[in-house]
């Protein structure tokens, strides 16, 4: 009897029947935001007794990304909330917590006479994304709101790749680009305007509150069995936001991810990054979103959306 006692208070002290810490596989794209931020993650961990321990899996491009979280090859990986309605349209359990409300927007040189969307006609316009971006097709909404104009068919559209348009705008052989948020700040910085964001889309159709545009994406099942761990994970996931945006110490360490150089151009990177931070996601903001829903599938015609005119339950995770 007193040889099993040992035995037990022996195993107990090496942590042999300690609870074991899940493993949360996460899909994350190289010079991505998400891998910005890792570092900063990783600290909050050490500082704190977690449930969980982080297995980094690296993926090409965001389409690579989707096809690691549906094998399961990865739990969790950042996406959009358009693609989990269309998931849980088609019987699956895939689920979205926001990450950022940041978003592209529609660049000019600073001297373009360009001022206004009807000033985009017979121009030659880049567009990052494809005809089915949801930037491209919000502005499309809103030229026809506003001016009953039919900006597909007003513009001669370019479609490239993000860093390609943003030379083709430096070497004059487009007038405008509709570009991602990062690409948008790297023209900012060096003094071209920006005649409307994704934020400012928004507004003019009449959405006031913030949506955010990329989240955490994951299945609910998955989320139920290890609903502690991820709490950690999503906690600890804005506290290293929030380090990046509040220590300059943490926010040099990851400026070799940026893959950027010179100082004003970082500090411009900085200051969109932060300001996509998600302060609040309630019921008003999911409400807006489906609002957003609604505009999209309209206006592609449910090549974005598939057939369904409303945000499928349980697109968003609570």
């Amino acid at each position: 009897m007193k040889f099993k006692i040992f035995l037990l208070s022996l195993l107990l002290s090496t942590g042999s029947f300690a609870a074991e810490k899940t493993f949360i596989r996460i899909g994350v794209q190289s010079g991505g935001t998400v891998e910005w931020e890792l570092p900063a993650l990783q600290d909050a961990l050490k500082a704190g007794q977690a449930d969980f321990q982080l297995d980094i899996r690296h993926v090409a491009n965001a389409e690579a990304g989707k096809i690691a979280l549906q094998s399961g090859a990865v739990d969790i990986i950042v996406s959009d909330w358009i693609w989990v309605s269309g998931l849980r349209e088609q019987g699956a359990d895939f689920t979205f917590y926001p990450y950022s409300d940041i978003s592209g927007a529609l660049v000019v040189p600073s001297n373009s006479g360009i001022h206004s969307l009807q000033d985009l006609k017979g121009k030659r316009l880049g567009i990052a994304g494809g005809e089915l971006d949801k930037n491209w097709l919000l502005l499309q909404t809103l030229a026809k709101q506003q001016w009953d104009m039919d900006l597909d068919a007003s513009v001669e559209k370019v479609f490239a790749a993000p860093p390609l348009l943003n030379e083709q705008l430096k070497q004059g052989r487009i007038d405008a680009v509709l570009n991602y948020w990062h690409f948008a700040a790297r023209l900012e910085a060096e003094g071209y305007r920006t005649l409307i964001d994704g934020r400012g889309i928004l507004h003019d159709l009449g959405i006031s509150e913030p949506v955010a545009n990329i989240g955490y994406v994951f299945k609910q099942s998955w989320a139920d069995r290890h609903e502690q761990a991820l709490k950690q994970f999503l906690d600890a996931g804005k506290q290293a936001k929030q380090t990046l945006c509040s220590s300059d110490t943490a926010w040099q360490r990851i400026i070799p991810l940026t893959k950027i150089n010179g100082e004003a151009t970082r500090k411009h990177l900085r200051q969109n990054y932060c300001a996509g931070n998600i302060e609040h996601w309630g019921e008003a903001e999911q409400q807006a979103a489906g609002k957003v829903y609604l505009l999209l599938h309209k206006q592609s015609k449910q090549a974005l959306t598939g057939k369904s005119e409303q945000l499928q339950p349980g697109t968003f995770f609570r």
